[in-house]
């Protein structure tokens, strides 16, 4: 367990190269800096080791810079409450693009974990990107 909590980066590179091997997809290693990326479906998943922080951070982008009235900003934090799973609606705080977004600690995390939350937010993100685009552009 020490040797995980010392080396995140590449527990987590180990998680990717597994997924990537039990779907017999080629994926782009993990990078130096901790970012990866998965697509499943209409998703695109990228994946942030933050080290520093002792996070993992899943991204899936699903709609670009929609205009939110106060019905729309309501509608999403609804969702993110009870129809998101595991994942939660933020926007971008520079390109104000929304994304789901999930975050874990990287303490205890195992293989298993990882796979349900990859797939986890890429179906909500598969689910929700068309619906909210067409909605919010």
């Amino acid at each position: 367990m020490a040797e995980e909590a010392a080396d995140p980066k590449a527990r987590v590179a180990g998680f990717l190269d597994r997924f990537a091997k039990e779907r017999n997809i080629t994926l782009p290693p993990l990078s130096p800096e901790g970012v990866g990326s998965v697509q499943r479906g209409s998703a695109v998943v990228s994946i942030h080791v933050l080290a520093d922080k002792n996070v993992l951070l899943l991204l899936a982008k699903v709609a670009t810079a929609p205009k939110l009235d106060e019905v729309k900003a309501r509608r999403l934090l609804v969702a993110s409450f009870v129809e998101t799973g595991d994942a939660a609606f933020s926007l971008h705080p520079q390109t104000g693009d929304l994304y789901l977004r999930i975050l874990r600690g990287l303490d205890g995390l195992d293989y298993e974990e990882f796979e349900d939350m990859v797939h986890s937010i890429a179906k909500t993100a598969d689910h929700w990107d068309d619906d909210l685009d067409a909605k919010l552009a």
